[in-house]
């Protein structure tokens, strides 16, 4: 991962489930996945999380993020244009699979709030993304 201390780890696995929605709808470059294709190869996908899961959600979620949890599969765009995260991805390219829009699904990876932007939470990075009925 590219520099991992810009993120606070607050659980190191967690299991939170939702419904995939379009992080590029009102984006200048859409993109059919509907994750942004970030500059360091990761994703920046959105998750509408489950009723049970909404209290992991922070102020900066709510209005940064369209009030979903943003979920990061690491160098899944490889390589990455970014040259300091050139290193993080050498050699590697994420087997984490990116179901479609609108997909229920179960989600396993690192909790952390990110303390760049407006420190919103995140699953980053994803472990496993599962769709399930």
């Amino acid at each position: 991962m590219y520099k991992p201390t810009r993120l606070i780890v607050k659980q190191p696995c967690i299991t939170v489930t939702g419904t995939i929605v379009d992080a590029t709808k009102e984006q200048a470059h859409h993109e059919p996945d509907g994750v942004r294709h970030e500059a360091d190869a990761d994703t920046h996908g959105w998750l509408k999380l489950d009723p049970q899961f909404e209290d992991l959600l922070n102020p900066g979620n709510i209005s940064n993020e369209g009030g979903n949890l943003v979920f990061e599969i690491v160098c899944k765009f490889v390589p990455p244009s970014q040259e300091d995260a050139k290193p993080a991805c050498a050699g590697y390219t994420s087997p984490v699979s990116i179901p479609p829009v609108g997909s229920h699904v179960q989600i396993v990876g690192t909790y952390v709030r990110d303390t760049n932007h407006a420190q919103w939470m995140e699953i980053h990075p994803v472990t496993s993304i599962t769709v399930i009925q």
